[in-house]
């Protein structure tokens, strides 16, 4: 007996232990997701560039990253860990910032970063060589540039400013050049300028580079003005009066919209650099039900060009199939090629009888401005696989039966009143689902008198909750980005691009203190920064009376934090 109950226990125990083993299994977290990425796909030999690894769970792994010495030199790397509580369940995220500069001028490619078991993809970068320029003072000047001098109507000409600054500078501020000539849509690439360092005849200069992406509207002479940048040069401890540095101006011929190839007469205008299309399936479209709805998603991807720009397209139907189109969903980002549209078409496809559907391939032609030329994106034909309904109706009608079973229907009323009945029932019980669902999908109607503020005042003041927040941490990075969503609520019509032209926009401490942020941001070597100051002027903020207008110029940020 004694025996059977060590046994019993033993067993129990071993039960207990099994269950704690499995917890613990599947409360570990899973294998880690490594991501890199760089701040600029094109660098010149001279110039440094970032390079960020990012895992997103909790790993006390060093990445392995001697694979980069080979082709780059390593000027420096930091790490950052960042805890977030979000209901409830904790994420933390690891991230190793690599400064790096080429060895040599060509196409590289950055290596895959391993951390553990995992690896981040490789990432394509193309270093160009040095270019031989001139500048007009050595220690600091200002070049601008554009990738196309020639370009078409609607086509994107990326307009690059730089500031080259060997010494450190106070109340910098960059004006923005006048754009004359033809009709022209500006957008910012970037919502933040890009800072580095360049080596120049052995000096060493921080550059921080701003990028434009322009689309003239109509054929003739594009001129963009000198870009100015003025600041206090300080030299030997002594600090100079303001002084104006400018670059060249620049010309940009635009050409007239091409004839359309010879293959598609009626091709919409469409230039852009790269286009991709293609498609997904809700799911695999072989054997699909007759009478049962498969979603389709279409989409296109243009480098170069504006969503509003991307050619819409129409639903591609075929005998013996039912679509309806779905609004289209379009996003905007920035890369280092300009600006990157996306527009998804999605479509709900029913096939109406069994046997295979032929869908006709899609064809977007448009027009390369690289290689000066017309292309088609292409996504080929798909042949549907339609299978009969599984409550298919029998093929032979009421109208084929035989006479004698017709006779019979007739004669015998009392017999198929029960089956009748149901019928009505189950049309009646149909009726009142479809009655449902259409008021269920009525828009509900708002009080005629809500207390609630509108969306975008609970978002502003969200907004600047998270900034006091962050700034009572001494969180330069997260400060600065609720900073800039606020703003971009506050003035929709022009939103600043940097904390420097926030700060232009408002008035009393609120003002002084977004000047010390914004030098804390783009400071070399990063410093120090007590943001109990800045939190406590964010919670009387007044707007200046520079908000009312439109300012001239953006301030940039100076090399040196202000005494």
């Amino acid at each position: 007996m004694e025996d059977d109950r060590v046994m019993k226990a033993g067993a129990r125990f071993a039960a207990a232990l099994a269950c704690v083993v499995a917890w613990l299994l599947a409360s570990m977290p899973a294998s880690a997701a490594v991501v890199a990425r760089i701040d600029r796909n094109d660098v010149e030999l001279n110039e440094s560039f970032t390079l960020e690894v990012t895992v997103d769970t909790a790993v006390d792994l060093e990445p392995e990253d001697s694979a980069l010495q080979k082709d780059f030199y390593v000027l420096s790397r930091s790490e950052l860990r960042n805890t977030t509580i979000v209901n409830g369940e904790i994420s933390r995220i690891r991230t190793w910032t690599y400064v790096l500069m080429a060895k040599d001028a060509g196409d590289f490619v950055i290596p895959p970063i391993t951390i553990g078991g995992e690896q981040s993809r490789p990432i394509p970068i193309h270093i160009a060589p040095v270019k031989q320029v001139q500048p007009g003072e050595s220690d600091v000047f200002v070049l601008a540039e554009v990738d196309f001098p020639t370009t078409w109507v609607q086509a994107q000409v990326l307009y690059k400013v730089k500031v080259y600054r060997a010494v450190h500078t106070r109340q910098a501020r960059l004006i923005e050049p006048e754009i004359s000539g033809v009709d022209v849509l500006v957008e910012l690439v970037a919502g933040e300028d890009k800072t580095y360092d360049s080596i120049i005849e052995g000096k060493n200069y921080n550059v921080v580079e701003r990028v434009y992406a322009l689309f003239p509207q109509a054929s003739g002479e594009l001129h963009i003005a000198p870009a100015l940048f003025e600041a206090r040069v300080l030299r030997d401890g002594r600090i100079t009066g303001r002084k104006v540095f400018k670059s060249d101006p620049i010309d940009v011929e635009v050409q007239p919209i091409p004839p359309p190839p010879p293959g598609h007469p009626d091709a919409a205008w469409f230039p852009a650099k790269s286009v991709a299309i293609s498609e997904e399936w809700s799911r695999e479209p072989v054997g699909l039900p007759a009478g049962e709805p498969v979603t389709r998603r279409i989409t296109i991807d243009a480098v170069g060009q504006l969503s509003t720009q991307l050619p819409v397209l129409e639903p591609p139907g075929a005998a013996g199939l039912k679509v309806y189109p779905d609004k289209p969903d379009l996003q905007v980002a920035a890369t280092g090629d300009g600006i990157r549209a996306t527009r998804r078409e999605q479509y709900a496809i029913i096939a109406v009888d069994a046997g295979d559907v032929e869908l006709p391939p899609v064809e977007v032609p448009w027009w390369d401005t690289r290689e000066r030329r017309w292309r088609v994106a292409t996504l080929p034909a798909r042949t549907l696989t339609v299978a009969p309904s599984a409550d298919a109706l029998p093929s032979q009608s009421v109208a084929a039966r035989p006479a004698a079973q017709a006779e019979q229907a007739v004669a015998a009323p009392a017999e198929s009143l029960p089956w009748r009945n149901l019928s009505i029932g189950l049309a009646c019980l149909w009726l009142a689902t479809v009655l449902a669902w259409w008021r269920s999908k009525r828009p509900e109607r708002e009080p005629a008198e809500s207390g609630q503020h509108p969306p975008a005042a609970r978002l502003k003041a969200s907004f600047l909750r998270v900034a006091r927040r962050a700034a009572e941490r001494g969180d330069v990075r997260e400060t600065r980005n609720a900073l800039l969503k606020w703003a971009r609520l506050q003035w929709p019509e022009r939103p600043p691009r940097s904390i420097g032209e926030i700060a232009s926009r408002v008035s009393g401490a609120a003002r002084e203190e977004l000047l010390r942020l914004s030098e804390c941001s783009y400071g070399p070597g990063g410093t120090a920064w007590d943001g109990s100051a800045l939190a406590r002027a964010l919670g009387s903020l007044r707007l200046g009376e520079e908000s009312r207008g439109r300012g001239p110029a953006v301030e940039l940020p100076p090399l040196m934090p202000r005494a």
